[in-house]
Formats: structure tokens, C-alpha cells, sequence
């Protein structure tokens, strides 16, 4: 079973030879070292490159624990540049390397240097990219498997395999898995032996109890409004942990940094600012999140808008929460002020998009429901709702695009115009 990840592996071959670091990023067993080690390998080797002009170190593998060392890396590279023909330079978790920044500046003026690295933690990676690379570092994000990825191998009938992706989530590994015992298990382990230890470890964290019991928080609110305080006092009320607000913005972004998890801003639409008081938090698999909780809180609706919210990013789109204000006459006569949510609030260069996320709508009352905060935009951008019962697309009488899930996840429709 081959997952041939052509909109990364696409994104790869259109920047060989544009002078720059690139630099892939995402979470750990999303599938970065096999994009790199073997579909573009297997590319370049289709192009005529010799085998012995690609240069490949897995970093993360203890045979190679020398080499973590930035001068013996760079000794090592150097003695395999044997002549002035174009290498294919292939580093896999490079923020293992002590000093990796200089070791990979050092690449930056050879021409016939060609530097490709993988890495699994934005804090290592992406800043730097900004700070000490000097406009010379190009970022491919990588993400789990799409449904569209996933249903392309594993095929089916749409609904089963839905579901099994709503349950599981896309890491390649666990998608090879026949067993629904083995994906549980394979999950539960690499939470607890790879995601969990790593952000400890890395970030010399000191409380385990205390970030394992944030994520378990965090899975339970995906896609809810919250914030550190509140996250705070639902500490001190569940489990009689009393960790300071401050301390939990410390944890979720040691979080954010592994690619563990994404925050979503509310953006207040008519007012054009954002809203710093709450934030709303997605997990980048939802396979991961659901093994968190023992595979017990499966909330289909939630799921559905995780899965939109990861496709929407996936295709390199700044995604946030949009707030309208609306004003609506009491019992009392007097006009009251509300503020209605909009799931989505998608940019893309001057375009926009506002987006619900509506696993049924079975009656008109639903459908007035989902879309009230909609009506309540008054500019020209698109208005689209993504509807997990329709199976077709269409606009409806208000103008707005009603899209069917699958319609959406598979590609089929042009949500820009």
C-alpha cells in the first residue's frame, strides 16, 4: 500500500534548483522521510541521477549518532562531493544536529549543492528559517493524509471509509494497519513514546502529569471556544491541579511547535481585528486525538469540522474563527446584541471565504440555524456551507454554496470563484 503524496511530491520537484535550503516540516510520522528518501528519490533517479549524487542520513536512526555532530556531518558530506556535478543533499530530522543552522549554511554558497532537509518541530525550523537563512530557506509543510490520499488506496464505499478516517486519522502507518485493534494500538503507543516524550523532552518540561493531562483537555474541547485561564480553573475542577494560566500558554505552545496541535484566532469580521480573548484548538490527527481519549468521545460533528479545518490548511490557506455581531428585538421590545460564529474564516492573498461546517441540516429550522451568521456578512466574499448529509452541490435561494462533504474532501467542487 502506496500513498504517492503527489501535492507534496509535486511541490518538492516544482523547487529543485531554486538556490534555497528546503526545508519540510509537520509531525512526526506524517510521512516527511518517506517523501523525501524514497518518492522523490525515486524521481530524481527517473531523471538520470546517479545513485552516488544523492546523499541521504537519517539522523533520527542511533547508527548515525556521530554524525549529530555539525563538523563530522559536514566532514562526511563533504568526502562524498567528489566532483563538480549537482548532489542531492537529504537530511531527515535535522534539528537532531547540534548548530544545525550553520552546517546548512554552509551549503548555501556551493553550487553544486542541492540541500534538502526534514524536521519535525517549528521551533527549530520554521523561525529560523526567517532568522538565519536570510530569505534563502523554502518550507514544504507536510500533513497527515488527506481523505482524498486516504480513499485513493483504500477505496471502498465513501461512508465506511469516512468513517474509518473520522476514527483513526490519516498517518500512513496506521492507514496500512488492517486491524482496528492494531490502528488503536499503534496510536495509543506513538502518542505516549513519540509525541508525548518528545515534547517533554525537547522542551525540558518538567511536569508530565500536568501536560498529559492538558492534552487530554485539549482533545475533549477540540473545536470549542477556550483560553488559558479557563483551560486553568478546568484543571483545578477535574483532576484538583492548580497550573497557572501562564504555564498552560507555555505547554499548548510547545504543542504548536511539534505540529501537534493548531490554533485557530477569532477574527471579528465587521470590527476587521482580531479577538484575543478565546482561540479555538484542532489536532493535526484526529486519529491521535480520539486514541488520547481511549476512542471513547467520538463526536462526529467536531470530527467533521477538525477534518475541514486540517483540508483548508493542508491547501496552504490562513484559517480563523469569524464573530459577526448581530442585533436581535426581545421579549422585552428592546434590541439586544449578539455575537454569531462563523466556523471558518478562509484567506487566500486578497480572497476570502466564510465557511460553516453543518453535519446535518434535515430540517429548514437547521438550515436557518447554520446560516444566520452567514446572512449577517455583508461584503461581496463567498458564503459556503459544508454539508456532511448532501450529496450535492448547489446554491441555495440566499445565495449561499452548499457543498456536499464528500463533494469537498475529494476535490470535486471550486470553492473560489
Amino acid at each position: 500500500m502506496v500513498f504517492e503524496r503527489r501535492y507534496y511530491l509535486e511541490q518538492l520537484c516544482r523547487a529543485e534548483g531554486n538556490g534555497m535550503i528546503k526545508v519540510i516540516t509537520g509531525i512526526r510520522r506524517c510521512g516527511k522521510s518517506f517523501l523525501l528518501f524514497n518518492l522523490f528519490r525515486q524521481w530524481l533517479l527517473e531523471r538520470g541521477v546517479s545513485e552516488n549524487h544523492i546523499i541521504q542520513v537519517n539522523l533520527e536512526d542511533r547508527r548515525n549518532k556521530k554524525l549529530r555532530d555539525p563538523d563530522a556531518l559536514l566532514r562526511h558530506i563533504d568526502s562524498l562531493m567528489v566532483d563538480g556535478d549537482r548532489y542531492y543533499i537529504m537530511l531527515d530530522e535535522v534539528q537532531m544536529v547540534k548548530e544545525f543552522e550553520d552546517v546548512l549554511n554552509s551549503y548555501l554558497n556551493v553550487p553544486n549543492a542541492e540541500v534538502y532537509v526534514t524536521g519535525s518541530n517549528a521551533k527549530f525550523l520554521s523561525r529560523d528559517i526567517i532568522t538565519e537563512f536570510r530569505g534563502r530557506g523554502w518550507e514544504i509543510r507536510i500533513h497527515p493524509l488527506s481523505f482524498a490520499e486516504y480513499y485513493e488506496v483504500v477505496g471502498g464505499e465513501k461512508g465506511e471509509a469516512l468513517e474509518m478516517y473520522y476514527r483513526y486519522g490519516g498517518l500512513p502507518a496506521v492507514a496500512q494497519l488492517a486491524r482496528a485493534e492494531e490502528k488503536q494500538n499503534y496510536l495509543r503507543e506513538i502518542f505516549e513514546t513519540v509525541y508525548l516524550r518528545d515534547v517533554l523532552e525537547r522542551n525540558r518540561l518538567k511536569n508530565p502529569t500536568g501536560m498529559r493531562e492538558l492534552i487530554r483537555i485539549l482533545a475533549s474541547i477540540m473545536g470549542s471556544s477556550s483560553n488559558a485561564r479557563r483551560i486553568s480553573n478546568t484543571f483545578k475542577t477535574v483532576g484538583g491541579l492548580d497550573v497557572a494560566p501562564a504555564t498552560i500558554a507555555k505547554y499548548i505552545e510547545c504543542l504548536q511547535d511539534a505540529f501537534f496541535i493548531s490554533e485557530a484566532l477569532r477574527y471579528d469580521v465587521r470590527g476587521r481585528k482580531y479577538i484575543g480573548t478565546e482561540t479555538k484548538y484542532y489536532f493535526e490527527d484526529i486519529g491521535i486525538r480520539n486514541a488520547i481519549l481511549e476512542f471513547r468521545q467520538l463526536e462526529p460533528p467536531h470530527t467533521m469540522e477538525n477534518v475541514i479545518y486540517n483540508e483548508l490548511c493542508r491547501n496552504g490557506f490562513v484559517v480563523d474563527v469569524g464573530v459577526v455581531g448581530s442585533f436581535r428585538r426581545g421579549e422585552d421590545g428592546q434590541l439586544k446584541r449578539r455575537s454569531l460564529e462563523i466556523d471558518f474564516v478562509v484567506n487566500r492573498h486578497d480572497e476570502r471565504l466564510y465557511i460553516q461546517s453543518a453535519y446535518a441540516m434535515p430540517t429548514d429550522d437547521k438550515v436557518n440555524q447554520e446560516q444566520e451568521s452567514l446572512l449577517h456578512v455583508d461584503d461581496g466574499f463567498r458564503k459556503v456551507i459544508i454539508a456532511g448529509d448532501r450529496y450535492h452541490s448547489g446554491y441555495n435561494e440566499d445565495g449561499i454554496l452548499v457543498v456536499g462533504l464528500y463533494d469537498f474532501l475529494l476535490g470535486k467542487i471550486e470553492l473560489w470563484k
